[in-house]
């Protein structure tokens, strides 16, 4: 026998544990070499933990929703093993969510109705129930928490499935689920289902309680006439299109449109450090994008450097790392300025949260026709409202305002961008 640890990888120096996810492999089963064994949350990042050698995964240390640090142990894999018929099971999972409804017919060839709703559904695993075990009282014969509460009360238990081979000490739980009350009222067709708050989501919410609770927040708005940019990107679309394999957004104005003041008012793109002001000579843009587990702000590093085309593959490259869960630590760490663009999912208008240590944030939104006044007459023009959130500590309003404007002038006039005016 050969055995190869697998460990859990490096993680950034500002994130000290993370959270096991679903191991993609039974023990005793075959896996080739850098297959994806299990994927690790941090509060940053899913990575990727692949096999580091062929063979048979002989044992898993670490079971789904283990808590784990870096360098740990969490599996050995037998490079001179054979895969089992009948694999064991993998580790039991320390912490994770209630299921979706389990339809058991199609597995079991019951009738349609033999369905479980969340709640009832882990309960009828923890005490080794099956769905036909328990008559259910739901909307079309479904087994609601309170027809199994009954059944185990009546004595319809089964006896304890052997536990999986795994070692005691391995079953570290990073989010303990909170086991149902026995005395828990049966909720009908009103289920109700309880979530550990992933890792990510965790840390969002402590960043933005940390920024409610050490800003002196305050935002300034503006509104912003559109069809001169709207126009510029109608006209060159299909030259920078087949230029540059693209095509051209409103993020990149946007980007170019905040660089230029962040150069004009400095103190913008600066952060606190205790009692000093950190002015930053360089331009790291934040873009929040939305991912299947969350918000996530990775970075266009020197955006001030980037054309038009670069930033638009970049913040294409970054939205598709987001939405597979692939972005990296160091694509998601620093930034000196953020921008937010709620209008993707049509807001209106928002009062963006400062991403700290950084001292403001840009909320864009959904551009639509309004009817605004121009030389004394009513036209309808598509407006797009800015909000502009602030650290009042070091940022005066005078400077978030005149930064605001400079926002909407380069926007309003795409040519000053060329010319730095």
């Amino acid at each position: 026998m050969s055995i190869v640890e697998v460990k859990v990888p490096q993680l950034s120096e500002s994130v000290a544990e993370a959270t096991m996810l679903t191991w993609k492999k039974k023990a005793g089963e075959a896996v080739a070499i850098d297959e994806i064994l299990i994927e690790i949350e941090t509060d940053k990042v899913v990575l990727e933990v692949p096999a580091p050698a062929a063979g048979v995964l002989a044992e898993i240390v670490a079971g789904d929703g283990a808590t784990v640090v870096a360098d740990q142990l969490i599996a050995k894999i037998d490079t001179a093993g054979k895969a089992s018929a009948a694999a064991p099971a993998a580790a039991p999972a320390a912490s994770a969510p209630a299921a979706a409804p389990v339809a058991a017919a199609a597995a079991t060839g019951g009738s349609k109705s033999d369905v479980a709703m969340p709640a009832a559904a882990k309960l009828l695993a923890d005490n080794n129930l099956k769905i036909g075990d328990v008559a259910g009282s739901g909307k079309d014969g479904r087994v609601t928490k309170g027809d199994v509460l009954g059944a185990v009360a009546a004595g319809a238990t089964a006896k304890p499935a052997p536990a999986a081979v795994v070692p005691v000490a391995a079953a570290r739980p990073a989010l303990a689920q909170v086991a149902a009350p026995v005395s828990a009222p049966d909720l009908g067709d009103r289920p109700e289902q309880r979530v550990p708050m992933s890792r990510l989501r965790a840390r969002i919410a402590e960043r933005l309680l940390q920024s409610q609770g050490t800003n002196a927040i305050l935002t300034t708005f503006n509104e912003v006439n559109m069809a001169p940019v709207m126009e510029m990107r109608k006209k060159f679309q299909d030259a920078f299109t087949k230029e540059h394999g693209v095509k051209i957004g409103f993020m990149s104005f946007f980007v170019k449109a905040a660089v230029h003041a962040l150069k004009k008012f400095p103190v913008l793109n600066a952060s606190v450090d205790g009692n000093d002001i950190l002015y930053h000579g360089y331009f790291d843009i934040g873009i929040a994008v939305g991912s299947p587990r969350g918000l996530v702000v990775p970075i266009l590093r020197n955006a001030d450097q980037m054309s038009f085309a670069d930033i638009e593959k970049k913040i294409a490259e970054y939205g598709k790392k987001a939405q597979e869960g692939k972005l990296g630590i160091e694509e998601m760490t620093g930034g000196t300025f953020s921008i937010s663009n709620g209008g993707t999912f049509g807001s209106m208008l928002s009062t963006p949260i400062i991403n700290p240590p950084q001292s403001a944030i840009l909320g864009v939104h959904a551009t639509k026709d309004r009817a605004v006044v121009e030389n004394g007459q009513i036209v309808v023009r598509p407006m797009n409202y800015l909000a502009m959130s602030y650290d009042h500590r070091i940022i005066d309003g005078r400077e978030a305002v005149l930064g605001l404007v400079a926002m909407k002038e380069a926007l309003e006039d795409p040519s000053r961008l060329l010319f730095d005016i």
